[in-house]
């Protein structure tokens, strides 16, 4: 599905060069719900950025379905966003001049669809979600939870080959969290959709099936949650603590 293969990418500042990431390789695999962690500055957002081609890497490779994405031109690119790639942020990013409904169809109606497939679409998912009956209502009207299980609909829409999310849960509580978490859980069991979320909770990420820590731009290591999510949550929380020279983040 996703084969990032020893990809690097560094920020200039006058004669200074940051590394920011270093020969990074990893695999997602189709179905599959795979987490990113790690300190403050280890490249995590770096990373999600460059797969997603919002920023362009140094070398290395980044294939989706086995096609190379750096090789695209612009044109290309907005296509790939559109169709194969579902983005979740963590300040939702909905129109607020939209209804919940109509802000879910957004990427059905930036490829001119038409409407009757689109509204069944969109209903599907907005019942999926457990946000049916607010489908009428705007981003101002709704909780931060309901807004972020709206923006996972709304990736949804196209059946995007893979869903980038950055921070889902950053501005929710934990119960709004949950929800969102478990958004991605059914999409995943009823849709078998793949996610790659980038996140500092550690709650969150217990859910995953794997979860790749970094750390000063390289892969630390990669934790696979075997069924005991308390048990994965335990793991997660030891490798970050070291991390963080035993404090937590």
């Amino acid at each position: 599905m996703l084969k990032v293969e020893h990809l690097y990418k560094s920020y200039r500042n006058g004669n200074n060069v940051y590394e920011v990431l270093k020969d990074v390789s990893f695999e997602v695999k189709q179905g599959e719900f795979v987490a990113v962690m790690g300190p403050s500055g280890s490249g995590k957002t770096t990373l999600l950025n460059c797969i997603s081609c919002f920023i362009p890497h140094d070398k290395g490779k980044i294939l989706l379905q086995n096609n190379e994405l750096s090789r695209l031109d612009e044109k290309q690119i907005a296509k790939v966003r559109n169709e194969n790639l579902g983005f979740v942020f963590q300040d939702f990013m909905l129109l607020d001049g939209l209804t919940v409904f109509e802000n879910v169809c957004v990427p059905k109606v930036i490829r001119k669809e038409v409407y009757g497939p689109m509204e069944k679409k969109a209903k599907n998912l907005l019942e999926l979600f457990g946000i049916h009956e607010i489908a009428d209502k705007y981003p101002a009207e709704i909780s931060g939870g309901q807004k972020q299980r709206t923006a996972v609909a709304r990736a949804l829409m196209n059946d995007p080959l893979l869903i980038l999310a950055d921070e889902p849960t950053g501005n929710l509580d934990s119960r709004s969290s949950e929800a969102v978490i478990s958004a991605f859980l059914e999409a995943q069991k009823t849709l078998n959709a793949t996610t790659f979320m980038v996140t500092h909770d550690s709650f969150s990420a217990s859910y995953c099936d794997r979860v790749i820590v970094m750390r000063d731009g390289n892969v630390y290591t990669e934790l696979v949650n075997n069924g005991d999510r308390k048990k994965f949550l335990e793991q997660l929380l030891d490798i970050l603590k070291n991390l963080n020279g035993g404090e937590q983040e």
